[in-house]
């Protein structure tokens, strides 16, 4: 096993950002690869013009590549104002008001995950409120997976990045996604197990995989310290997703890293251009 025998997609909100939207599905394609996920893309709008919203869905159609993961609204990413559903006000009727949109814009390309990023602590709010909001509209979500056939995926971060941000634990995510189960009964919330983040927070990788693997919906990596490709830093990744593998997950691996000083397209060395199309 290896590298080789993992299915990889390319996050095109943290890779070729070099280009506009638009060309980057292409610029993916043009690397060997066949599936791409993103961010929401419209930073400042949960509900964008149909005309862009369907210029989007045509360059990905145009490329060839596979729409594989999806967020929601979240605010600006990366950024200290990541997250919207649990925050009163403003940012989680935007979350609110981006739901249907975005389920019907993944519907639209056959993406099968969304993913639902929390929201940071707020000052002057109890945090008890904050997390029933969270419930509240993390349920309306999986109702909105659930009808166009998607899983809802709930995802931690890293305190040293993120130190508002409450889920920062992989118990901490795999307690929500419970919750949302728990609450609606469909059972298509699941755990995004980020191996970055993860690492950031000092977290025992293997321990995490044995333990949560089989809530995982989706998988993401980086390597650490840095935040570049894998062997720019000291993970194991490699054996790490092997480790997945055998403990039951055959999902979609994220490429979520930093280029570096480097077009993207120069940022793919350590993956041999033939394992880069989904099998």
């Amino acid at each position: 096993m290896g590298f080789a025998d993992q299915r990889f997609n390319v996050n095109l909100s943290i890779l070729f950002t070099e280009l506009p939207l638009l060309e980057r599905p292409a610029a993916a394609a043009a690397a060997g690869f066949t599936a791409v996920e993103l961010w929401w893309p419209w930073v400042d709008s949960p509900t964008p013009e149909r005309s862009e919203l369907d210029a989007l869905k045509k360059a990905i159609e145009d490329a060839g590549v596979q729409l594989t993961g999806l967020n929601f609204y979240a605010g600006r990413l990366p950024g200290p104002d990541r997250g919207a559903l649990s925050i009163p006000g403003a940012e989680s009727e935007k979350f609110r008001a981006n739901i249907d949109v975005a389920a019907d814009f993944a519907q639209s390309l056959g993406c099968k995950a969304l993913n639902a990023l929390y929201g940071n602590r707020v000052d002057g709010v109890d945090p008890a409120e904050q997390d029933a909001l969270a419930l509240e509209n993390l349920v309306l979500a999986a109702r909105a997976a659930d009808r166009i056939g998607a899983i809802l995926l709930v995802e931690t971060l890293n305190r040293p990045e993120s130190p508002r941000y409450p889920l920062v634990t992989a118990p901490a995510g795999a307690g929500i996604v419970d919750k949302v189960n728990e609450a609606t009964g469909l059972g298509n919330a699941r755990f995004l197990m980020d191996l970055y983040h993860l690492s950031m927070n000092g977290e025992d990788l293997p321990a995490v995989i044995e333990e949560y693997a089989a809530r995982t919906g989706h998988v993401q990596i980086a390597d650490n310290p840095g935040r570049g490709a894998p062997g720019t830093g000291s993970l194991p990744l490699e054996d790490l997703l092997d480790q997945l593998r055998k403990a039951g997950y055959d999902g979609w691996v994220g490429l979520e890293y930093k280029p570096g000083d480097r077009p993207s397209a120069e940022a793919f060395d350590w993956l041999p251009r033939e394992a880069r199309a989904a099998r």
